[in-house]
């Protein structure tokens, strides 16, 4: 019960089954409308992020690196890098979820400074995310949608990335080298063997994402490792993001049979630019999963759709679940003032938002 509680307090969730529900009362859903294979990949995802973080590969990760840390810039610099990494392999939910209660615990006990280095954490978090395919569920659907092939998704996610570890690099190196208590490794045991299955695992999905193999497999594969290591784990899944896959899929499916609908998005959406821009705003106001579903039913242009979404989860709360992931984590769990976080992190958010803005731009047009 309190599974499905939690998975219908979902705000987004809650969403989007209304104005499915009104699209119903216009049209139809395709049974061909619903992507099955993005479906089944988000699933496959979400089982293998949530064995990694049963198995706390990241925690023991985390605790390493603050183990030789002696100043802030260092700390706040193992902390971001990290956070880009483990996005661009558990997502950034996952990411925002472990390294920030994991930093708090740390800046409460040697009265270190919260608000910019959580921020940080939330900001890598969402640039690594966008690096893989795997990193953002909407990315996922942009490589079913379009059939990028690897060579491809990464030609547009490693220019990004660079651009973004270049603004992230600048912001750390005005943190001064303010000297902090050596932080002793806790030790947490890691089991070997599942966590090199859980990466043979990852690898297969790698390979039903591009569809070298029917993305069946590795799923199926990824339950019954679950079920073997814990089957709690399957309880554990973010099924409120499958169902609001599958409720936009109907959506869509809805109001593409709805002709007035279909001529005034396709007056907006006309060309690469447009879809690059409306991607951006319209993820500032219902997310970039739900709206990179929405406008990529619309357009042929696959690399500002990529750009546009991925960008667009800078800004608002609202851009990035990670985002309302991290607002919620920092009132949870830090000890400083929520409202002077809230200000300071919008601050840097939507200034990161102009100029990553700017440089998918200058992506997309060279």
């Amino acid at each position: 019960m309190s599974i499905l509680k939690k998975i219908f307090s979902d705000r987004i969730l809650q969403i989007t089954i209304l104005v499915t529900i009104i699209s119903l009362f216009f049209a139809r859903p395709r049974l061909e409308d619903i992507n099955l294979h993005t479906i089944f990949s988000i699933a496959t995802m979400l089982i293998i992020i949530q064995i990694y973080a049963y198995l706390h590969v990241l925690d023991v990760l985390a605790y390493k690196l603050t183990s030789i840390t002696d100043n802030m810039k260092k700390l706040n610099t193992l902390f971001t890098l990290l956070s880009i990494i483990s996005g661009m392999f558990l997502g950034n939910d996952i990411t925002a979820l472990t390294l920030i209660p994991l930093y708090l615990n740390i800046a409460k006990r040697c009265d270190l400074p919260q608000i910019l280095p959580v921020t940080l954490i939330g900001m890598g978090a969402n640039i690594g995310a966008a690096f893989t395919p795997w990193g953002n569920p909407h990315n996922i659907f942009l490589v079913s949608k379009y059939s990028v092939n690897a060579i491809e998704f990464f030609s547009w996610s490693l220019p990004y990335l660079l651009a973004a570890l270049i603004i992230t690099f600048v912001i750390l190196y005005f943190i001064p080298k303010t000297k902090i208590p050596m932080q002793s490794a806790k030790q947490i045991n890691i089991s070997i063997r599942p966590t090199v299955i859980t990466t043979a695992v990852f690898a297969l999905f790698f390979l039903g994402v591009f569809k070298v193999i029917n993305i069946i497999i590795p799923m199926i594969v990824a339950i019954i490792l679950a079920l073997i290591i814990n089957p709690k784990i399957l309880l554990k899944l973010d099924y409120a993001l499958l169902l609001t896959f599958t409720c936009f899929f109907i959506f869509i499916s809805d109001i593409q049979q709805i002709p007035l609908i279909v001529t005034l998005i396709h007056t907006m959406i006309n060309s690469e630019s447009s879809t690059y821009f409306i991607s951006i705003l319209s993820s500032q106001i219902i997310s970039n999963v739900p709206a990179t579903i929405l406008v990529g039913k619309f357009t042929p242009y696959a690399k500002a759709l990529f750009l546009g979404s991925n960008i667009g989860g800078f800004g608002s709360p609202i851009g990035s679940m990670a985002n309302m992931l991290v607002l919620k984590t920092f009132t949870q769990n830090a000890t400083v003032s929520r409202s002077e976080f809230f200000k300071k992190w919008s601050i840097m958010q939507f200034i990161s938002l102009i100029i990553l803005t700017i440089v998918g731009w200058i992506l997309l047009i060279v």
